[in-house]
């Protein structure tokens, strides 16, 4: 009974591992638009969501090695494709090989964004850069999280286009 009750504290929570860039990508972008010299703000909102992803990432990853689940945790989120027959969710799988990529994903991401803060200070698009460079970071983790091809795919293509 004790591994369940951990098994449903992060693992369902997976998809705020994407959603806390995805929030990073909107919010640094629509200061590049309206207010590209906030740096400062920027330099807290680029970093930041990638550190409580990665807080996310940490409780997925002890969860998962406490627990030993037999299967791959697959958490739906959307249906994605019904088509007849055919139902496509758009859900993320959860096993020991994607909490480790998440961990590596977050963990490196965390890292090259706080570097950045300091490297790209004096860069006129400071705002872009970091809106773009968390759009990559949703992008890995729906590749790595996916638990379909269309939805890898998804991401693939996503990565590919930042």
């Amino acid at each position: 009974m004790g591994g369940h009750a951990v098994m449903d504290t992060f693992t369902p929570l997976i998809w705020l591992a994407v959603a806390f860039p995805l929030a990073g990508f909107l919010a640094n972008g629509a200061l590049s638009l309206s207010r590209p010299e906030a740096k400062g703000l920027v330099s807290l909102v680029g970093p930041g969501t990638l550190l409580a992803s990665f807080a996310v990432s940490l409780g997925v990853f002890f969860e998962l090695a406490a627990t030993h689940p037999k299967a791959p945790v697959v958490v739906p989120l959307w249906s994605w494709l019904p088509v007849g027959q055919l139902q496509v969710n758009f859900a993320f799988q959860v096993d020991q090989l994607s909490a480790v990529m998440l961990l590596i994903v977050t963990g490196v991401g965390s890292l090259i964004h706080i570097f950045s803060v300091g490297y790209m200070r004096e860069d006129p698009g400071y705002a872009r850069y970091f809106a773009y460079l968390n759009l990559f970071i949703v992008f890995m983790l729906v590749l790595v999280l996916g638990s379909s091809f269309p939805v890898m795919f998804i991401g693939w293509e996503g990565v590919g286009l930042c």
